[in-house]
Order: structure tokens, then C-alpha cells, then sequence
């Protein structure tokens, strides 16, 4: 019973001695790296601990505080695009997915299989602009403010996970695993003759104590090293030990030869979750993409709204003028009162549509400070803001796109939804290496060495002629002197087989991945030729906007020609005010419609960015700071 004692203490100790507390640390969320897991040595508990996760940080970045000056946000698109980097909720969500996508990678070196990564893309905290991006009408100007990347960068994306890697061979756990048992037990049995125990009522305590570690391999290979111990006290007269004690230690190793084995087949999830780490990057990478792509649109509508409103504002201006003109005229006689009424409706009209240019710009501010803010209204002085965008649309005078082929070619090497088709073509030959594997028949090899050991005390009871080995005598050290000398060891080897007589099971997986591997590299030339025409059409669209805006550009002078000289006729009796309010009108209109085509000549350069796949790199957005959210360039200097 010593022994039992001394092995319960042991196995206390080594459970019980070491803290479980976990020291709260606060990392940043980059220098954590969940793929990995925690140290189990010399802190064995360190793997029972709670992983280090930071708390959310919902406070703005300064740089907002730092734009706000009496009441404005002065806001160029360079800083719209940093405050969205820095604030926007979409991308402080989507942060959280590659780090998911680690912890994935920690599980498959588990052996076990793959939760899978988020793909998806939200814009939810953005919006759409004013008008949903439904072309400019009379006294409104919209953009084309929709889902960026309209061509269908990732269909609205999702979680993606590989189903084929739950199908053909399954890989062997890989952590090791200790286990042990202690038990104690008291038994008598009733005896029908003496002749084997010397007694008719046989009595023993029996206890029995195992410790073990269990390991798998890479080949798929499992072995396992147990002690077992069992300690015998009985009244039985014919063992010549009693108590004894019975100790052994058994490798056992069990490799399979066919279905089974190999590191393509046990580390496939390892390489497909680190190379959905890839896939979940790329998923960020399309995420920042698309909120920039939306904060431009959202920016650059808001400037030609109040470009718009501008116009609004003149184009009143120019009716309260006619309207006093008028007034005068008819108070000296030389028109008529009710010219005084029509122009005084053309005023009512224009002050109207004044006041739905305003309220878009109030609309879309509104949107615009949701989209750059965590807390989005909640700040007092952030919903009082007006915002000022320090930035103007400018058309260069020459356009030089460059070879379209170029520029095809390019974003099927650089697009985001490419690269991910073609990582996720990947993973496919990965995992149909190890479904190829599950259509082989069950081939195991077998190898079990034990050293046995066995050590007592002289059974005082002992009815017998034959004296008691002196080699036994003695406690566990004995016994364990026995084990390590392999005194008495005992070896073993064989092969264990299952040959599948129909195996279909495998032939259905094998054929329906080798079919669904066929439909992905469709997919990738859909998407191929998907960007090549998404590429086509916003090259068009950029030269139809750019054409547009110049025809605008005339039709405005024109227009501001003609009310002149409408006017100058008007002031000599030649003309009416019926034709001078019409080229008001047509003049208001023209305006809004040369905004209207200024923003959708920059809206279709946008478009044209993310289509080629260069909308980081022409905004110069850095990976490594959106990956951070934060921004190292300071903010804009205020006017």
C-alpha cells in the first residue's frame, strides 16, 4: 500500500502544483499569433488557460477630434479614407477574421478538422449615397454609390470552408495525450476446492494504477508508452508472494501502410488552414478595397451635392433678381403686375429646390460620419458638424488609360477574388491527394515490446514444498529493476487488413471531388474573363463619362450665353419674361447636369481602380497599417 500512496501523491502534484490563474495581458492584436497555442513547458497547465484576447477598442482615432474646428469637419479624401481605415466598423470586424483563421491552423496541428474562414464583405455602417446612385435629375446630383466592386468580386463572399476535407483519410490526432487510472478494489469469492488458492473463501485486494502518453505522427503512425502497475494481496496459500506487486511498460506502435499513411494525407489540414490564413488576408484585402471604394464614392458625392446646392443658390439668386427688376418695372409702368406673379413662382420653384440640395448634403453628411466614426452620432460634437470637403473634381485635360491588354492582364494577376480562386483551386489538389488515399484497402502494421516485472513479499500462509524465488523479493524498485533490464520482455508484430469489397463509398468521393476540382477551374476562367470585361466596361465607362462631362462643359456656356442675351433682350422689350425664365431654367439644369457628370467621370475612375485592382495603390493605402487601423501620416493641415 506504500507504493499506492507514493503514486497518488505523485500524480497530485504533477495535476495540482502548478497556478491555473491567467495574468491578464494586454496585447495589441497583431503581436498575437493564436496559430501557435500556448507553452506546456515548464507551465504544464498553460494549455488549460483562456487565450489572451483584447477587449474591443470602440474609441475614435484623434485624428477626428484633430479635423473639427468651430463646428466643421474639414475633411480632404486623403483624411477620409485614414478615419476610415482608423474607425470604420466593417473593417474593424473584418480584422477579426485572419485572426480566426490563425486558431485554425492551431486545430489542424490538433489532427483535427477545419472550421473554416469568413469571406464575407459588409458595407453596413457605409451606405449608399444620397439617390441610391440612380443618375441625377433636375436640382439632384447622385452617385454611383453601390456595392463596390458591382461586377461581383466575391458574390457576397461568406465562410468558406473546404467540405472535401471531410471526406478520405482522416488524420491522426496529433497532440499528445496523457492518461493514467487508479483504482481499488475488494473481493471474496466462495470456492468450491482449495486445491488452487489453499482456501475454500478466497479474499483479495486488488490495485490497479496505469499512466500513459499517447502520440500521432505525420506518417500516420500512433504510438503510445504505458506503465501499468497492479498491486495483489490475498489469503491464498499457494502464491509463494503475497502481497505482490506486477508491473510492465509496453510500446505500442501502430502505422498504417496504405490507406493512411503518408504527410500528404495527415498534414493536409495544416497546409489548407494556413493556406486559408491566405484567403482570409486576401478577404480583409477585399474588404479594405471595398470600404475605399465606398468612402471615394461617399466623398466625392457629398462634394458634388454641394456643388449642386451652390448652383441651387445661384440659380435663386438669379430669380429674386428678376423678380426686383420686375417689381420696379411695374411700379414705374412699364410692365405689366402680373409678371411681378410669375417671377415671384419662379422664385418659390427655385427656393424649393434649393431645400432639397440642401437636405441631401445633410443626408449624405450623415452618412459620411457613420461611415469614419465607431460611435457614429453619438458624439455631440461630431453630429453638430457640418463637413467640409477641402478636395475638388478635376478632369486633366488628357486621359491617358494605357493598353487595355495591360491593364487586363494585370488585374487577373493582382485581383483579390482571382487570387482567391486560385488558392482555393489549391486546396482542392491537397485534399484530393488524401481522398485519393481513402480509396485503399486498410493496411496496419502492429508492433507491441513489453518488459515485465513482478516483486513481493514471502506469503507467510504458503502451504507448498518449493521455496520462494530470492530474485522476487522486494518491493516496485525490484519490479522496476526487472522492466529496465528486460528480464522478461515480451515482443510482438503483425499486419491487420480491410479490403472494402465494393468501396463505394470511396469511389463516390474520389468522383464527386475529381468532378467539383472540374467545375473550380471553370470557375477560375469565369472569373478571369469576369475581370477582363469588368476591366473593358470601366475603360469604357471612364470614356463615356469624360465625353459626357465635355459635352455638359459646352451645353452650360451655351446655356449661360443664352440667358445673357435673353436677358439683355428682355431689357429691351424684344423678349419675355416667360423666355427669361426658361433659360433660367435651362441653365440651372445644364449646371446640375455638368455636376452631375463631373462626379460621374470621377466615379467611373473609381471604378476603374478597383476593376484593374489598383485601388490601394493609387490612394497609396498601406496593408500593414490597415491590417493595425492605424494611419501614420498626420492629419491634413485645417484652412
Amino acid at each position: 500500500m506504500h507504493f499506492n500512496k507514493t503514486l497518488a501523491v505523485a500524480l497530485a502534484t504533477t495535476l495540482f502544483v502548478q497556478p491555473l490563474a491567467v495574468t491578464a495581458q494586454e496585447y495589441h492584436r497583431s503581436k498575437i499569433d493564436y496559430s501557435s497555442g500556448a507553452d506546456t513547458w515548464p507551465n504544464f497547465m498553460g494549455a488549460f488557460e483562456i487565450p489572451d484576447v483584447p477587449q474591443v477598442n470602440l474609441a475614435n482615432s484623434n485624428r477626428l477630434e484633430q479635423l473639427l474646428r468651430d463646428g466643421n469637419l474639414y475633411l480632404s479624401l486623403s483624411d477620409a479614407l485614414a478615419l476610415a481605415i482608423e474607425n470604420n466598423l466593417d473593417l474593424e470586424l473584418a480584422r477579426y477574421n485572419p485572426l480566426v483563421a490563425a486558431t485554425d491552423v492551431l486545430r489542424a496541428k490538433s489532427g483535427q478538422q477545419l472550421r473554416g474562414v469568413q469571406t464575407q464583405i459588409s458595407t453596413l455602417s457605409t451606405g449608399n449615397s444620397v439617390g441610391g446612385g440612380g443618375g441625377a435629375q433636375q436640382n439632384q446630383v447622385t452617385g454611383i454609390t453601390q456595392r463596390a466592386g458591382g461586377g461581383g468580386d466575391n458574390g457576397g463572399g461568406g465562410s468558406t470552408g473546404d467540405a472535401s476535407s471531410f471526406f478520405g483519410t482522416q488524420a491522426v490526432s496529433l497532440d499528445p495525450q496523457l492518461f493514467g487510472n487508479l483504482s481499488w478494489g475488494h473481493f471474496s469469492s466462495p470456492q468450491t476446492s482449495d486445491f488452487v488458492t489453499g482456501t475454500n473463501s478466497y479474499v483479495n485486494e486488488q490495485t490497479n494504477s496505469n499512466l500513459g502518453i499517447r502520440q500521432g505522427f505525420l506518417t500516420g503512425a500512433t504510438a503510445s508508452l504505458t506503465w501499468a502497475n497492479t498491486q495483489l494481496s490475498t489469503n491464498s496459500r499457494r502464491n509463494n508472494f503475497d502481497p505482490n506487486i506486477r508491473s510492465n511498460v509496453t510500446l505500442s506502435i501502430r502505422q498504417p501502410l496504405m490507406r493512411g499513411f503518408g504527410l500528404a494525407v495527415n498534414s493536409r489540414n495544416i497546409v489548407v488552414a494556413k493556406r486559408n490564413q491566405e484567403i482570409s488576408d486576401l478577404a480583409f484585402q477585399d474588404q479594405l478595397i471595398t470600404i475605399v471604394v465606398r468612402v471615394q464614392q461617399l466623398y466625392w458625392d457629398l462634394v458634388s451635392l454641394r456643388a449642386n446646392a451652390e448652383a441651387q443658390r445661384e440659380a435663386l439668386g438669379l430669380a429674386q433678381k428678376l423678380y426686383e427688376d420686375n417689381k420696379r418695372r411695374v411700379e414705374i409702368g412699364t410692365l405689366a403686375p402680373i409678371e411681378i406673379v410669375r417671377a415671384e413662382a419662379e422664385v418659390a420653384t427655385r427656393e424649393e429646390g434649393l431645400t432639397v440640395a440642401e437636405t441631401q448634403v445633410r443626408v449624405q453628411e450623415t452618412l459620411i460620419k457613420n461611415a469614419l466614426s465607431k460611435n457614429g452620432l453619438a458624439s455631440p460634437s461630431l453630429l453638430q458638424a457640418h463637413i467640409i470637403p477641402t478636395d475638388r473634381i478635376t478632369v486633366p485635360p488628357v486621359e491617358d488609360l494605357g493598353s487595355i491588354e495591360e491593364m487586363m492582364e494585370s488585374a487577373v494577376r493582382i485581383r483579390v477574388d482571382v487570387q482567391q480562386a486560385r488558392v482555393r483551386l489549391g486546396n482542392a489538389d491537397i485534399n484530393l491527394k488524401a481522398i485519393r488515399n481513402g480509396r485503399l484497402p486498410q493496411l496496419t502494421l502492429a508492433v507491441d515490446v513489453t518488459n515485465n516485472g513482478l516483486a513481493g513479499q514471502i506469503n507467510d500462509h504458503f502451504v507448498g514444498t518449493d521455496a520462494a524465488n530470492p530474485f522476487f523479493l522486494g518491493g516496485m524498485g525490484n519490479a522496476l529493476g526487472q522492466i529496465f533490464r528486460r528480464n522478461f520482455p515480451d515482443y510482438s508484430v503483425g499486419v491487420n487488413m480491410t479490403i472494402p469489397i465494393r468501396n463505394r463509398q470511396a469511389q463516390a468521393d474520389l468522383a464527386a471531388t475529381l468532378l467539383l476540382q472540374r467545375q473550380s477551374e471553370i470557375q477560375i476562367r469565369q472569373t478571369e474573363n469576369s475581370v477582363r470585361a469588368q476591366v473593358q466596361n470601366a475603360v469604357i465607362g471612364v470614356e463615356q463619362a469624360r465625353a459626357r462631362f465635355q459635352t455638359t462643359v459646352k451645353s452650360r456656356e451655351l446655356q449661360e450665353r443664352t440667358l445673357e442675351a435673353e436677358q439683355k433682350k428682355f431689357d429691351l422689350g424684344a423678349s419675355t419674361i416667360f423666355l427669361v425664365v426658361q433659360a433660367q431654367r435651362d441653365l440651372a439644369l445644364a449646371k446640375s447636369a455638368e455636376i452631375a457628370a463631373m462626379n460621374n467621370y470621377v466615379i467611373a475612375k473609381i471604378e476603374l481602380d478597383r476593376a484593374t485592382g489598383e485601388t490601394l495603390a493609387a490612394n497609396d493605402i498601406s496593408m500593414a497599417e490597415a491590417q493595425e487601423g492605424v494611419v501614420n501620416r498626420p492629419a491634413s493641415a485645417l484652412p
